[in-house]
C-alpha cells in the first residue's frame, strides 16, 4: 500500500495564526480582515482522466498496479476527494457522458452541486463539466463554446470550452455576477497554432457573457487544462495580454515540445477573417447569444447582452485581450525553486493544469486599443500546495492507491470584495 503525501493550505493574506490549525481541520479558510461587503468561495479545478482515454493510453501507466486503474476503484477515490476539499465550484476535465450521466452528475447533485455539462463534438465521449453549490450561487447563464468549425481547416478538433454566469447568494449587498470558464485545451504539443486560436475563442466568448452596458466587466475565474507549461508563450499571453508572435514556430507556442526541427512558423494572421475573432480576442461581429438556461429571479437586464465595441484592427502579429489575469499558483516550490507538477505519468511530469483569475488590485486591464474596467474584484486567500515530480514518485507516480488520476486537483480561495 502506497503512502500519501500531504498537501497543505498556503494563505497568502494575515491571518490569525493561532486558529491556522484548527481552521485547517475544519477545512475553511483563515479570517483576513472580516467585512460585511465581501463573499467567500473556493474552486477546485481537476482532471480527473476519462477511463477511455487511459485505456486507450495505457502505455502511460505501466508503473501502475492494475487494479488502481479500473473505474470501480478510481471513481470513490475521486468523489472522496472532492467530499474532502468541499469547494464551491469545481471545474472538471476529461469528464466521460457515460460516467458522467450514470455517477458523476448524480453524486455531486447529491452533495448539493447544479451541475452544467458541454461533450466535445465528433466521437471522443468525454468533455468538460462545472458544478457549483446551490446555497452560494445562482445560475444566469449557460454559454458552451465548440472550437471545431468545419469551414474552417485550421479548426478541425473537437475541443470545447464552458462558460457560466454565476449571481453569488449575499444577504446583505448586492454584488457583481462571477464569470467561471473552464476548458481543455488541444494536447498535441506541435499544434500551438490551433491551440491559440482555441483560447482565443474562449477569451471572446469570456468578454461577450463578462461585458456590461457600461463597458465594465465582472470577475473572472479561467480553468482548465491549457497544454502549456508556465513561462511558455501561451501561458505569458493568458497573464500578460499580449504576445507578438512574429517568427514564433507553432511548435514553440506550449512550450511542451523540445525540438523545432521541420516546424513552420505561425501565420500571420493564425486564423482566418470568417472565425469572426479579432486580434483583441472578441467577436467582430456581436450578436446577442442565446441564453441556455435562467433561474427565474433573474432581472431581463442581467439577460441582456450588450455590444462589445470593437475597432477594426489592422491584420498584425499581435495578439492582446481586455483582461487581466493572475495565476493562483507560483510554479515554483518557494524555497527551493523546484518546479510544482499538476500531471505525472510514465513519460512526463510537468504543469499543464491552471487556475487564472481577475485580481483585486488591478481595476483595470489594459493594451492597445483595449481596457476594461473591472466591477467587483478577487482577492485569492489561499491555495492548496502543489508537489514536485520527486513528491509523487515517491508514492509511484499517478494515478496511485490514493490518487486516482494522473492530474493532482487544484483548489484556490478566493474573496469578492465590492
Amino acid at each position: 500500500m502506497e503512502g500519501t503525501i500531504k498537501r497543505n493550505w498556503e494563505y497568502l493574506c494575515s491571518h490569525n495564526k493561532e486558529n491556522t490549525k484548527d481552521l485547517e481541520d475544519r477545512n475553511v479558510d483563515s479570517t483576513c480582515e472580516d467585512r460585511e461587503d465581501k463573499f467567500d468561495f473556493s474552486v477546485m479545478s481537476y482532471n480527473i482522466l476519462s477511463q477511455d482515454l487511459l485505456e486507450d493510453n495505457s502505455h502511460l501507466y505501466r508503473h501502475c498496479r492494475r487494479p488502481v486503474l479500473h473505474w470501480s476503484f478510481r471513481f470513490p477515490n475521486i468523489l472522496k476527494e472532492i467530499k474532502h476539499f468541499d469547494a464551491d465550484v469545481l471545474c472538471l476535465q476529461e469528464v466521460q457522458e457515460d460516467h458522467y450521466g450514470t455517477e458523476i452528475r448524480p453524486s455531486l447533485e447529491s452533495l448539493g452541486y447544479h451541475c452544467e455539462y458541454k461533450m466535445k463534438t465528433g466521437r471522443k465521449p468525454d468533455g468538460c463539466a462545472i458544478c457549483f453549490k446551490h446555497s452560494k450561487f445562482s445560475l444566469l447563464s449557460v454559454n458552451p463554446v465548440e472550437f471545431c468549425r468545419r469551414d474552417i481547416p485550421l479548426l478541425d478538433r473537437d475541443n470545447i470550452g464552458l462558460v457560466l454566469l454565476l449571481q453569488p447568494k449575499m444577504p446583505r449587498a448586492a454584488s457583481p455576477s462571477i464569470c467561471i470558464a473552464n476548458t481543455h485545451l488541444l494536447y498535441n504539443p506541435r499544434r500551438g497554432d490551433i491551440k491559440l486560436t482555441q483560447l482565443a475563442m474562449l477569451l471572446a466568448e469570456i468578454a461577450n457573457v463578462t461585458h456590461r452596458k457600461d463597458g465594465s466587466s465582472c470577475p473572472i475565474v479561467m480553468c482548465g487544462d491549457f497544454n502549456s507549461v508556465p513561462g511558455s508563450p501561451l501561458y505569458s499571453f493568458i497573464k500578460e495580454g499580449k504576445l507578438n508572435y512574429e517568427g514564433l514556430a507553432i511548435g514553440k507556442v506550449s512550450g511542451q515540445e523540445q525540438s523545432s526541427r521541420g516546424q513552420r512558423i505561425l501565420s500571420i494572421p493564425i486564423w482566418p477573417p470568417n472565425l469572426g475573432i479579432s486580434q483583441n480576442c472578441v467577436y467582430e461581429a456581436q450578436q446577442v447569444p442565446k441564453v441556455e438556461k435562467t433561474d427565474s429571479d433573474v432581472t431581463q437586464a442581467q439577460q441582456e447582452k450588450a455590444e462589445v465595441p470593437v475597432s477594426a484592427d489592422k491584420v498584425s502579429s499581435h495578439l492582446q485581450h481586455g483582461f487581466s489575469l493572475s495565476s493562483v499558483y507560483s510554479h515554483y516550490v518557494p524555497d527551493t525553486g523546484v518546479p510544482e507538477v499538476t500531471t505525472c505519468h510514465s513519460q512526463s511530469a510537468i504543469t499543464v493544469d491552471y487556475i487564472f483569475y481577475t485580481a483585486k488590485e488591478e481595476n483595470t486591464a489594459q493594451g492597445p486599443g483595449a481596457e476594461v474596467a473591472l466591477v467587483g474584484g478577487l482577492k485569492l486567500l489561499a491555495r492548496l500546495s502543489l508537489l514536485t515530480e520527486q513528491d509523487l514518485w515517491t508514492v509511484n507516480g499517478l494515478p496511485n492507491e490514493h490518487n486516482s488520476s494522473d492530474h493532482l486537483p487544484l483548489l484556490a480561495k478566493f474573496r469578492l470584495e465590492l
